[in-house]
């Protein structure tokens, strides 16, 4: 499909290349912005078609009520794209992503976060998507000004932790999320989370061998796996199978996120994604099946077929997927 050329600021209006991250008009951060943006209803009834909706979300010709843009809101850089979906069983959507691509003192690098936000807290939409707009602006502002990815990863995940806290100042039940944010740069992978959203390598041309998990859960299943007490099929199925064991906000204990470097031996796409998808599909060479070799001429459409995938197992949870090219193409800064 074509991809969209231009965007609209959210503020002025004027016109920007898609892979711009400031509007050069107002100034405006577009990249970290956009997911902002979605949080308000969608512009059309998907009753009668009006775009009058109130500012209350109702439409004004039928009365019907507006979905929330947040129920699926896909986002298309090139190099990478993201969609995130409600699902069939939650009221609203509780995942948010946040994406980018920037040009740096080292190089062309692609980045994105992906944070679900913990149902048995207050909140969770609002904690997931101030964590990770916090957090991909933390890392356009680190990244741009030369550090070395996993600085730039800690320095984000301290912002995300940080957006998360100030939540709890009016919450009987501190909003919390899970968290993983990648950097794919023209030399290495860098990735850093908390909780159980997860990161896979799925390399092209091997068939999908060589795909791999780049992270590994905070939960309580990951730690009976490595007790050796369940095979992780029974530990991901188990009553506790989705009980985190770390995650960001005030309730959280002192944030200790993990970091991880990864140099990939050829090319290849990174997948951030939230549990929504993987519960259907924890393999990284199943996942490598469904998105490959589609990710490698359309990344939307990729991202998609994971959707769909997760919607037609059950759709029990939010779903998000992410997908990043490596090494990442972005045009020229001139």
């Amino acid at each position: 499909m074509n991809k969209p050329l231009s965007v609209s600021c959210p503020r002025c209006g004027t016109t920007a290349d898609r892979t711009d991250n400031f509007c050069e008009t107002c100034g405006l951060e577009i990249a970290a912005v956009r997911l902002v943006a979605a949080g308000a209803s969608s512009a059309s009834c998907m009753s009668c078609g009006s775009e009058q909706i109130s500012a209350d979300g109702y439409c004004e010709q039928c009365g019907s009520k507006a979905p929330a843009a947040r129920d699926h809101f896909e986002l298309d850089l090139g190099t990478l794209a993201g969609i995130t979906d409600r699902g069939l069983r939650h009221h609203r959507n509780e995942d948010a992503m946040a994406l980018a691509a920037s040009h740096t003192p080292s190089g062309a690098v692609a980045l994105a976060a992906v944070c679900d936000g913990i149902s048995t807290s207050e909140r969770p939409d609002a904690a997931s998507l101030a964590a990770a707009n916090a957090a991909l602006s933390a890392l356009l502002a680190e990244l741009r000004a030369g550090a070395p990815s996993d600085d730039a990863l800690r320095t984000a995940v301290t912002a995300a932790d940080t957006a998360v806290r100030e939540l709890a100042a009016d919450s009987l039940n501190a909003p919390a999320a899970t968290f993983v944010a990648a950097v794919v740069s023209m030399a290495e992978v860098a990735t850093c989370w908390v909780g159980d959203s997860r990161a896979y390598w799925l390399p092209v041309g091997t068939e999908h061998t060589g795909a791999r998990s780049l992270t590994r859960d905070d939960s309580l299943a990951s730690a009976l796996v490595s007790a050796g007490a369940l095979p992780e099929d029974e530990a991901i199925a188990s009553p506790h199978g989705h009980v985190v064991t770390r995650w960001l906000g005030a309730d959280a204990a002192e944030l200790e996120p993990h970091i991880a470097t990864f140099e990939p031996p050829g090319p290849g796409v990174v997948l951030l994604c939230s549990d929504g998808l993987w519960n259907y599909m924890p393999d990284a060479a199943g996942l490598s099946g469904l998105a490959l070799p589609k990710a490698q001429s359309d990344m939307r459409d990729a991202a998609a077929d994971l959707i769909a995938f997760a919607l037609r197992s059950g759709g029990r949870d939010n779903i998000t997927a992410v997908l990043i090219a490596y090494p990442p193409e972005l045009p020229s800064s001139s």
